[in-house]
């Protein structure tokens, strides 16, 4: 498996797909950062090991084409001192360096073409890592708001569907019974449950009491 088919997978926002097949949606955004941080590494491993390809091949075409242009100053002193068969020679190799740069010409720019297209998907893959983990915090963070959500919902159906208000009705009833059945008793019993705190009516009451004792003593 190619070591960027999950950030094509990423590219086709199927994140949010996979959070709904998960059980634990929070857990799934972090596996997925946890995964894509995973390819990141193997693809700078990858880039890392183009690189290096790139550079030893490149020395290999630089070496040929240094070899190629001292066997041509070669050949131009010898046709210069008149030895034409040095020269000849001289020619040779540099026929033979100048196969070696255009081998590695070749292989240089295949690898570099690759180099390129590797750092362009790692550069890629590094701004869809960017991007997830600025979104994880987002994502459980509304996952936990919908479980919250959740449990209040079922909350409130539990108490609609036991009934709590009723029984809170039922039992203000029985209390109210009870009320009424110790007043009953009281009225029966010729006990007041109530008792005068009003200070009008005592005073009241006091002056009644001194008006007819006052009254008894003049007799």
């Amino acid at each position: 498996m190619s070591i960027f088919t999950r950030l094509g997978d990423l590219l086709k926002s199927n994140i949010n797909d996979l959070i709904d097949k998960a059980e634990d949606p929070e857990k799934m955004v972090k596996q997925i950062i946890i995964d894509m941080d995973k390819e990141l590494v193997k693809s700078t491993q990858a880039l890392g090991k183009a690189m290096a390809s790139e550079r030893q091949i490149e020395k290999q075409l630089n070496d040929a084409k240094a070899k190629s242009a001292d066997w041509e100053s070669k050949a131009k002193a010898a046709l210069a001192a008149g030895d034409q068969e040095l020269a000849r020679k001289a020619v040779a190799e540099k026929v033979k360096a100048d196969e070696n740069v255009a081998k590695f010409q070749q292989m240089y720019d295949t690898v570099a073409a690759q180099t390129a297209a590797i750092k362009t998907q790692v550069e890629e893959l590094k701004s869809k890592l960017e991007d997830a983990k600025s979104r994880q915090a987002m994502l459980i963070a509304r996952s936990q708001m919908a479980d919250t959500q959740k449990d209040l919902a079922e909350s409130l159906g539990g108490i609609g569907s036991s009934n709590a208000f009723a029984k809170m009705d039922k039992m203000e009833e029985k209390i109210s019974r009870k009320e009424a059945e110790a007043q009953a008793f009281s009225d029966i019993s010729g006990v007041s449950t109530a008792s005068s705190t009003d200070p009008f009516e005592d005073l009241e009451k006091n002056q009644k009491i001194e008006a007819e004792l006052a009254r008894l003593m003049g007799q």
